[in-house]
């Protein structure tokens, strides 16, 4: 907590707090939280941990060419990372499943983040898919307000990011020795001597972690099951729709998805406050949903998001007798 960082995230969450709750009327809003059918979050969270199966698939997919590890193995370290994403800042959960995974199966912690930098590109990529393709039916709504081409200039320049990254990626994955190369090149240039050997140790190692891309089959089944997860994701988005008092489509919650999601990407306090809300709510509100409505809703569905995989995460932590203090340091590669 005495880092700038974290101070910065909080100050950025701030911010979209009161974005997302100026002019807004407690009593209503209370009143919309408490008139909720909450038993619709049942099917919601179970739909969710679907996805969250799927998630360790992928990721035991990705790690296939490094090392065969069965889905029921990769799901509790799944958990684990995201209940670290949703409680550590700067989404250190990433790091703590490599860790985990490392202890537990020996995979080097280069390998294991390198596939969830590519899990993460490809989640960005249809994040983007889902914002584009709703992006008319929001323009039908909203075109005055200036908050479609907001939207467009982010859509672009994330589009510009992530795809570039996915390049990136492909090309190191398809030209290993002259990515290599080239990294040797860069290392005896700007490390240290006496870090080469580690350091080139460790770009060998992120480098096995990007087989899996070498075949545009596995490419294609990266991305299909990234979509089925999102697309799940959305799903509850839909149930817990159905606990307050308004309907939109579907497309509208896939766009509120891709939205909300790619806004979490900005620095914030564990947990998404705030930059999680404030584009959750702008939406909903651009459809036509009254302030107190789409508050009550965001919020429930942030909650509803943030605490069943953190709960999970904590006991699936304390089944591997992780401890707090000692959880996020990295061990040394072998």
């Amino acid at each position: 907590m005495k880092k700038w960082q974290f101070w910065l995230g909080v100050l950025i969450s701030t911010v979209f707090i009161w974005l997302s709750l100026r002019g807004l009327r407690l009593n209503d809003f209370w009143s919309t939280v408490q008139k909720a059918n909450y038993i619709w979050l049942i099917p919601g969270i179970g739909v969710y941990f679907m996805g969250v199966w799927i998630r360790a698939w992928r990721w035991h997919y990705l790690l296939g060419p490094i090392k065969k590890i069965p889905t029921k193995t990769m799901f509790p370290i799944t958990t684990i990372g995201y209940m670290g994403n949703n409680i550590y800042p700067a989404r250190a959960g990433e790091v703590l499943r490599a860790v985990i995974l490392k202890r537990k199966e020996g995979v080097p912690v280069s390998a294991s983040l390198a596939t969830i930098i590519v899990e993460r590109i490809f989640d960005g990529v249809v994040m983007l898919a889902f914002v584009f393709v709703n992006l008319p039916e929001l323009a039908k709504l909203t075109s005055a307000s200036g908050f479609v081409g907001n939207i467009q200039q982010a859509a672009v320049i994330g589009t510009g990011v992530f795809l570039g990254a996915l390049g990136v990626f492909l090309l190191a994955a398809m030209f290993p020795q002259v990515t290599a190369k080239i990294g040797l090149w860069i290392i005896k240039r700007i490390i240290p001597k006496g870090l080469h050997i580690k350091t080139i140790g460790i770009m060998n190692k992120f480098l096995d972690g990007l087989a899996s891309l070498r075949s545009p089959f596995n490419v294609l089944m990266v991305f299909l099951t990234s979509v089925i997860i999102w697309l799940l994701e959305t799903g509850k988005y839909w149930f817990v729709m159905h606990a307050f008092n308004f309907n939109v489509s579907f497309f509208a919650l896939m766009l509120m998805n891709g939205i909300v999601n790619l806004a979490t990407t900005i620095p914030s306090a564990p947990g998404y406050i705030g930059t999680f809300d404030a584009p959750g709510i702008a939406v909903l509100t651009a459809y036509g949903v009254d302030q107190a409505t789409a508050a009550g809703y965001t919020i429930t569905l942030h909650v509803a998001l943030w605490l069943p995989i953190t709960l999970l995460g904590a006991y699936y932590m304390a089944r591997e007798g992780l401890k707090w203090s000692d959880s996020l340091r990295m061990e040394p590669e072998k």
